[in-house]
């Protein structure tokens, strides 16, 4: 499903407009994607909030947030060997072990890899101090994973298991735009996956977007504040 497709091609104007076209899409779902006036809405920190925010005030539903890490590799930290995640006090890690037993063949140190994850740990710690203290618990309700956009899928996958662990009764993943290989891996993780623009020819996830700014933690932290004050059980308006 595409939201719209001008000479460019699939083109969001930000993440605003990302949440409301999820929004509509979450409105018409059937089967595992059924909103009910029990679900609630969480973005993955930092630049699935601002997604998740708008697609929550336009169905009625309150909205809470995933503190998240990405495991970066040594000198190449936008290659994902992992994730972690933290959900209601829930932790959750997901370790590409392939890609892992490559780096230690090649020669890459395990103790690095250990590093990475330690300071990855402290920052989700960060998170979840910061953006997670006056979250909601998900204990026995459903749930709808947003995110900007999934190009590995291991944060997600982090996510999704930390929900999971914190005792979402349903986990559906929402994004606007995602590479194939990551949203055949959601699949098998969660109830339900919809993304709107799944290019075989998959860029970087700012590339499908006008305006991509780097998320600040002021901004998160008010649209969080605004959709914890939403309803305690929502109720779909679109």
């Amino acid at each position: 499903m595409e939201a719209f497709r001008g000479r460019a091609g699939f083109a969001l104007a930000d993440r605003a407009d990302a949440g409301h076209r999820l929004a509509v899409a979450l409105a018409e779902g059937s089967g595992p994607a059924t909103i009910s006036p029990a679900t609630i809405v969480l973005g993955l920190c930092r630049g699935g909030v601002p997604v998740a925010a708008t697609a929550a005030a336009d169905l009625g539903l309150p909205l809470d947030a995933v503190a998240t890490r990405k495991l970066g590799v040594p000198g190449h930290a936008e290659v994902a060997f992992g994730a972690l995640a933290s959900c209601a006090g829930h932790r959750a890690r997901t370790t590409d072990a392939a890609l892992v037993d490559r780096l230690l063949a090649s020669g890459v140190p395990g103790t690095r890899l250990d590093e990475v994850v330690a300071r990855e740990a402290a920052a989700l710690a960060r998170q979840q101090d910061v953006f997670l203290a006056a979250s909601r618990p998900v204990a026995g309700r459903p749930v709808v994973l947003c995110d900007d956009g999934i190009a590995t899928g291991a944060t997600m996958l982090a996510a999704v298991d930390a929900v999971r662990a914190a005792g979402a009764v349903r986990v559906v993943v929402a994004v606007p735009v995602g590479s194939p290989a990551a949203i055949r891996r959601l699949r098998t993780a969660a109830d339900a996956v919809l993304c709107l623009h799944s290019p075989h020819d998959f860029h970087a996830v700012g590339a499908y977007y006008r305006t991509f700014p780097q998320c600040t933690d002021a901004e998160v932290l008010d649209a969080l504040a605004e959709g914890r004050h939403g309803p305690a059980d929502g109720a779909t308006v679109l």
